[in-house]
């Protein structure tokens, strides 16, 4: 039987991409914003780019903020949708955006020294677990990054990369998972890891 595979529509671009990369894989999805079919479905995806205030601005005016606390089936954000997921992002326009609170740890802009921001391209990421969203994907394979904020290291850190400091970049607590890069632009290991996480 197969699966229900949603992508909540966050109101961010770069949603078709994402629903791109899952069809590559073979797989039907969805792109909604209907409480009950993200509610109803088996795996979610939580995709986003740009601003972290102008999201959350989104995503409350859609109603989705409680939707997406109660998900007990895997889901997984990437890029923003990951920095979504911690407490709060300093990516705003007023000191901080509280964010959905489903993973500790807080977003914060990216100290690199003389490296240049955004942190843009190709660099290798170290997983700390190669079990769930890992799994055949060997340490020091390369994934696509864009982003100038990021999640410190810590206990819910899946996965690490390096860019003038270490930051997470891919986070695990329960049922949810959130990637920094972007699995939909970055080749055949992308495509394995959104494999790896629709077979979770």
């Amino acid at each position: 039987m197969s699966q229900q595979i949603v992508i909540v529509n966050t109101g961010c671009a770069n949603i078709s991409s994402v629903k791109f990369a899952v069809e590559r894989l073979g797989v039907r999805v969805q792109v909604s914003d209907d409480l009950a079919i993200i509610k109803r479905a088996d795996k979610v995806f939580l995709p986003g780019v740009g601003s972290a205030n102008a999201a959350m601005a989104s995503i409350e005016h859609k109603n989705l903020v409680n939707c997406i606390q109660g998900l007990q089936q895997p889901v997984l954000g990437i890029c923003l949708g990951m920095q979504l997921m911690v407490e709060k992002s300093a990516e705003s326009l007023n000191g901080s955006t509280p964010c959905l609170n489903l993973i500790p740890g807080e977003v914060k802009r990216m100290q690199v020294g003389d490296l240049r921001l955004p942190h843009m391209g190709w660099n290798t990421v170290t997983p700390l677990d190669n079990t769930s969203l890992f799994k055949g994907i060997p340490a020091a394979t390369y994934f696509y990054f864009v982003h100038s904020f990021a999640v410190a290291l810590s206990e819910f850190t899946l996965a690490s990369c390096q860019y003038g400091m270490d930051f997470s970049a891919a986070l695990h607590k329960d049922n949810f998972f959130g990637v920094q890069f972007h699995p939909e632009r970055s080749s055949d290991a992308g495509a394995q890891l959104l494999k790896n996480f629709i077979e979770l």
